[in-house]
């Protein structure tokens, strides 16, 4: 079965790696599902694809579970910020969240990941643009939350993320990222949305983030 706006873009994505020298598979497509609903995923899982999004925990506990259960293969990954009241549920629910970025949540994830004896990927949320209204550490303090996650708290960190300015070229966040995860020896990079996600792809993204390209617009 296939997927007009799963094709177009695992084709474009495909194309964008070539193009940067790079297997087609060192790139993950996180299918972004959140505010629509099982009738409008369940055609894309059909189709062949495994790895979704959401960005609240609350919205993912009313669909994800019976998909779950369904196609135990699927991997759920949260890429909006984390309530620390809600810490109990994403870790139950979730395989990666790419919105670690303040010291309360990754005590909050390490306690309960021991708790629950499950173990997610992590990426740490950077703020590239340093945008007050925005989620993230600040780029001057990656290194020090970094050897906190790790020393203080337990945590292994696999991976950054970040979401550039809306009316900036996204090259320059895309490239700072990268930089700051060689410098720590991170391989994973959650970078790129439907707008640019050829260009995160050029930069080095190993995970892209990608919604309204397979979904169209939300209402």
């Amino acid at each position: 079965m296939t997927h007009a706006g799963l094709n177009e873009v695992s084709h474009r994505l495909a194309a964008a790696a070539r193009e940067a020298g790079r297997a087609p598979e060192s790139v993950r497509l996180i299918v972004v599902s959140k505010t629509f609903g099982s009738e409008a995923i369940l055609p894309v899982i059909e189709a062949g694809q495994r790895v979704f999004g959401e960005n609240r925990v609350q919205e993912a506990k009313t669909k994800w579970p019976d998909l779950k259960a369904r196609w135990p293969d699927l991997e759920l990954h949260l890429i909006g910020p984390l309530q620390s009241n809600k810490t109990a549920d994403a870790v139950a629910l979730f395989d990666a969240i790419h919105t670690v970025d303040r010291p309360k949540i990754a005590e909050a994830i390490a306690q309960e990941m021991r708790r629950q004896g499950r173990s997610l990927q992590l990426f740490v949320q950077v703020n590239t643009g340093r945008e007050p209204q925005k989620a993230g550490v600040e780029p001057e303090l990656v290194d020090q939350f970094l050897s906190d996650c790790r020393d203080l708290h337990g945590l292994s960190i696999a991976g950054l993320m970040c979401i550039p300015p809306a009316d900036e070229d996204p090259r320059p966040h895309f490239d700072l990222l990268a930089q700051i995860a060689k410098r720590h020896g991170l391989t994973l990079l959650s970078m790129g949305m439907s707008g640019d996600y050829p260009v995160a792809v050029a930069c080095g993204a190993t995970h892209v983030r990608v919604g309204s390209a397979i979904f169209g617009s939300r209402s």
